[in-house]
């Protein structure tokens, strides 16, 4: 369905957004324009999407594990209800309307980057919990993962703010542990886009090789600068995410 000229491209697309989702996440502002335009039908786009973009976390995830900023044994309750919520939100989402997620979306986001604004030295270092993990991760996993199945944008976003804000993780470390859960509720999501027989296969890993050198590239640079490179780009994840959302509610 999709030319082989074409697959340079998707090569440096996917390169791009493996390279910005493993420092702040967005990578699918990228990816599923581009995948759209070459003129595939939504839900192949997004199955294709989740496709190149499992490789894309699960090779940031490990990446981050080999560093020392992910221990897998303390979260795996995280990594289980991302799962177990993906699963859900994926079947839910074939009888739910998105609708009301698509207009009130934007204005959480912008409240999390006004606090993000406001509160300069916001994730600078590891503050206090505010929950114990086996709590945080059973409320936090099953609700951002059904969200991810049932919608998605933004799911690292809240992913990365919750660990902030109830667990006391610096920026760094919430993101690096982003991916992980990340890749767990991708994998739930793909399984059902797989069953649904909705994903290009050779486009898909095309870029799932695109992935895994921008991944690579991108928890290089976190690991090696930190918080200093990862709030501009998240900040900067952000604001693009809600002027995505805001122009498509506009256009509906």
């Amino acid at each position: 369905m999709i030319d082989p000229i074409h697959y340079p491209v998707l090569f440096l697309t996917a390169l791009a957004a493996g390279f910005v989702d493993a420092i702040a996440g967005g990578g699918g502002l990228i990816t599923i324009p581009v995948l759209l335009n070459l003129g595939l039908p939504p839900q192949l786009a997004l199955g294709t999407n989740k496709l190149q973009a499992s490789f894309g976390s699960g090779s940031a995830a490990w990446h981050y594990a080999r560093a020392g900023l992910v221990d897998v044994r303390a979260c795996w309750a995280g990594v289980i209800c991302s799962f177990v919520g993906a699963v859900f939100g994926t079947l839910a989402v074939q009888c739910l309307s998105q609708a009301l997620l698509q207009r009130g979306l934007p204005w959480l986001l912008a409240g999390i980057a006004l606090y993000l604004l406001l509160q300069p030295r916001a994730g600078t270092a590891p503050g206090r919990a505010r929950l114990q993990p086996a709590t945080f991760y059973f409320l936090f996993g099953l609700a951002i993962g059904f969200y991810d199945g049932f919608f998605g944008p933004g799911t690292g976003t809240f992913w990365t703010m919750a660990l902030i804000l109830w667990l006391g993780y610096d920026l760094t470390r919430a993101t690096a542990h982003t991916k992980l859960f990340n890749f767990a509720s991708n994998i739930a999501s793909l399984a059902a886009f797989l069953l649904a027989g909705n994903v290009l296969f050779a486009a898909g890993l095309v870029m799932a090789a695109g992935q895994l050198a921008g991944s690579w590239l991108g928890a290089h640079c976190v690991i090696t600068r930190g918080t200093a490179l990862v709030r501009p780009v998240f900040l900067t994840m952000v604001l693009a995410l809600i002027a995505k959302l805001l122009w498509q509610s506009w256009r509906t």
